[in-house]
């Protein structure tokens, strides 16, 4: 049968990069897909979220013009997907771990790809690993500060409360907790940004950087952006930041502090047009150039 569209296919990889700047051996960037979501507890369809933002970023162009560079230019590898343990979280936490530490050990910088954000603390616990005073900056619209949840304590409700007993933790964008968690992060002293239509992103960054040490760890859940530019989530809520709040808290991190690793997570495709995809594939790529400031020609 003759193809609808004759010519060469597209790379299969993250930007669809020729295998000079794919290489794993050459890349600065490595992107790891992790396709689980069997603690899901509202609508699952967020291990499909890897695979969507591959597969819109292949549409992307290479050159930020904000940044005046192609980042794509120090090299972005894409691993095969992380094969997830679905009967046992803490495993498939521990193989997000070991990538991640191998990537950090391999002098590059790993971009994990979600599923849900119960997978985040496998990599900071990987980035811990290399960085001991690592601080962790949690982007979301939800506390995840519950003790345990649905029978587990590592459901993506408790991942930030996972992540404070091994990490300075700081809390950007909660509009959605319980009683429970309100009391914890109280008690305990955890940073915490909630968000709302009186919220600046200028204000929440210069309440962010005192509480962050020198190397940061970045986890997105796609659910602190507002639902009219993300409502490809599994748990929407309404009256969060937009692209520009976002880029102003990302940009002001990179510019004062040393980005080591990141995630981006929760990407449920079948909740929303295709675009969001296209709009979580667009944030990695922008996070990647803002990682790689001290990289850009004539720095």
């Amino acid at each position: 049968m003759p193809q609808p569209f004759p010519g060469p296919a597209l790379p299969w990889n993250f930007l669809a990069l020729p295998p000079e700047q794919s290489d794993l051996g050459r890349a600065y960037f490595v992107v790891v897909p992790v396709p689980y979501d069997s603690t899901t507890s509202a609508k699952a369809g967020a291990r499909e979220g890897p695979l969507a933002i591959i597969a819109a970023s292949r549409f992307l162009e290479d050159y930020d013009p904000a940044l005046g560079w192609e980042p794509c230019s120090l090299g972005i590898a894409t691993l095969p997907e992380v094969e997830p343990d679905v009967g046992n979280p803490q495993a498939t936490l521990e193989r997000v771990a070991q990538v991640v530490e191998g990537i950090l050990g391999m002098g590059k910088v790993p971009v994990v790809l979600g599923g849900e954000h119960s997978i985040a603390l496998g990599g900071v616990q990987g980035a811990l690993r290399h960085y001991p005073r690592l601080s962790v900056l949690y982007l979301d619209a939800h506390a995840d500060l519950r003790d345990t949840y649905m029978g587990t304590r590592y459901s993506h409700a408790c991942t930030a409360r996972r992540i404070a007993e091994i990490a300075p933790l700081v809390e950007i964008g909660v509009r959605s907790m319980s009683a429970e968690e309100a009391r914890f992060a109280r008690s305990r002293g955890i940073p915490l940004f909630p968000w709302g239509p009186a919220f600046r992103a200028e204000d929440a960054l210069a309440w962010a950087l005192p509480r962050l040490g020198p190397e940061v760890y970045i986890s997105i859940d796609l659910d602190v952006l507002d639902p009219a530019l993300m409502p490809a989530v599994g748990t929407p809520e309404p009256g969060g930041l937009g692209w520009r709040e976002m880029l102003v808290l990302l940009e002001g991190v990179a510019r004062s502090r040393r980005i080591v690793a990141c995630d981006v997570v929760e990407l449920c495709p079948r909740e929303g047009p295709a675009s969001c995809a296209t709009v979580a594939a667009t944030l990695v790529y922008k996070l990647m150039g803002l990682m790689a400031l001290g990289h850009a020609p004539g720095r």
